[in-house]
């Protein structure tokens, strides 16, 4: 079932007026008082607790980017720190995934490797081939003696038979789904409009995984420059390849990743978990700082919209986002405006083609005002790009689930890694330049040029935008 599907289902509750609670209705504005000690000292978390002042601004100086003395990186670190969530933690090793493929042998030798526990969230899990690759995995290792604890939202993976998810909790797999669509299957109120979109997957405590990749066969084929022969897909198939990204992360940060799947568990009154080793002790894997974030409804305010609009508005040399679902708030807009008014590079990185046509109209019923600003706007050919991700200024960089859109930032659960650094931002926008090599700008001149039914299409769906 495409994504396209899963937004209607939850449009069709809305307009049937069977939604629950909405949780947060609207985006916080971005005030001062949201990072009161923003000019503090930066502080760094180590596996062992708090570094030292003097550790700290060791780190600050090996790190800062190029060795220059420009400031930028720890501006990005002292907002990462001003805003309220989980630490900065030392210590870890980022692994960039491009794809369905490199990502999911990524995931697999993870799993394979697992000695005490296995976490795995998701909102899509399909009963096809790879999704039947990931339950014998797991059930295998359930068998070996490793806990596995799964969960998925009940929307996403609406179309999957309950057989499925039976043969895994047969094999002793805890499994969970998220707020059931059933009413006879709630263990807490109904909140059916709120909806568990993370893609999240810790092992042993020590590695984690996140990023926008679903368990599903229509990542299998990978997208024009990650497939290892240069070949276009078997002709006479009508999908088409998804281009979509993931981060492999190893290090004392998998605790963080580790407490927010446990407390969604929690949250959502699962069964109680048997007692294992989720907190192990972790030695540092490598030099990256990366940052946990969770947001959820129930929050004050977005983490991850709050992280990423201060993110922009502190940004000094680029601003590059690619985001398969863009659907910006005003507050979003003028932040990027205001960006290329300072002189910023602002370049977003949009799908040519999508699985939604709804999301895609509304999101080109923007281009108009972000092109006039001088905003450059590429779209992506050749594959569905479903990524989410940005990298600001060549030292921060964000990979998860978050739709740069109303849904993600208002009603969904979701998961992002912010990585800070110059090392993994060169890869990063290596990236994202391999991608504009098969994207097409849409410049003001072609986007005058547009036939009249584009334009009545894109009028139409600008109208749900708060839904999307």
């Amino acid at each position: 079932m495409t994504a396209f599907l899963h937004r209607l289902a939850v449009i069709g509750l809305v307009l049937t007026g069977l939604l629950g609670p909405a949780g947060c209705s609207s985006l916080p504005v971005l005030t001062p008082e949201m990072a009161l000690n923003k000019h503090a000292p930066v502080r760094l978390e180590g596996a062992r607790g708090p570094l030292s002042p003097q550790q700290s601004k060791a780190i600050l100086t090996r790190l800062e980017n190029g060795g220059k003395p420009t400031g930028i990186f720890e501006q990005h670190l002292a907002l990462e720190q001003s805003i309220m969530g989980s630490g900065l933690v030392v210590g870890n090793k980022a692994t960039l995934l491009m794809d369905g493929p490199s990502t999911y042998d990524a995931m697999f030798a993870a799993i394979a490797q697992a000695k005490d526990n296995i976490d795995m969230d998701t909102y899509i899990i399909e009963d096809d081939d790879m999704g039947r690759r990931f339950s014998d995995a797991l059930i295998a290792k359930q068998k070996a003696g490793v806990q596995v604890n799964f969960m998925y939202d009940s929307v996403g993976s609406i179309g999957t038979p309950r057989e499925f998810f039976q043969r895994l909790k047969d094999a002793g797999i805890n499994v969970l789904e998220y707020n059931p669509v059933n009413p006879l299957a709630l263990r807490k109120g109904w909140d059916i409009n709120q909806r568990n979109h993370r893609k999240l997957l810790v092992v042993d405590g020590r590695v984690a995984f996140v990023g926008g990749i679903n368990i599903s066969s229509v990542y299998s084929s990978g997208s024009s420059f990650s497939r290892k022969t240069k070949k276009p897909p078997t002709p006479g198939k009508s999908e088409e390849p998804w281009r979509d990204t993931h981060i492999r992360i190893e290090g004392p940060v998998a605790a963080d990743f580790q407490t927010l799947f446990l407390n969604d568990w929690k949250q959502q009154k699962g069964d109680p978990l048997a007692a294992r080793n989720y907190y192990p002790a972790i030695a540092p894997a490598g030099d990256d700082i990366v940052r946990a974030i969770g947001s959820a409804p129930d929050q004050p305010y977005s983490l991850i919209y709050v992280t990423l609009l201060s993110a922009i508005n502190s940004a000094q040399s680029q601003v590059y986002l690619t985001n398969a679902y863009f659907v910006p708030d005003p507050q979003m807009l003028t932040a990027l405006k205001d960006a290329v008014a300072r002189g910023v590079d602002v370049r977003l990185l949009l799908p040519g083609k999508s699985d939604s046509a709804l999301v895609y109209y509304t999101s080109r019923s923007f281009y108009e005002e972000l092109l006039e600003a001088g905003v450059k706007i590429y779209e992506r050919q050749q594959a569905l790009l479903h990524a989410k991700t940005a990298v600001i200024d060549g030292v921060w960089s964000t990979i998860g689930s978050t739709n740069l859109d109303w849904r993600s930032f208002t009603l969904n659960q979701e998961i992002d890694a912010v990585v800070l650094g110059s090392a993994f931002g060169t890869q990063m926008q290596n990236m994202f330049n391999q991608d504009l090599k098969v994207s097409d700008e849409m410049t003001l001149e072609k986007w005058h040029k547009r036939p009249i039914g584009s334009r009545l299409k894109e009028f139409g769906a600008r109208l749900w935008a708060r839904l999307l």
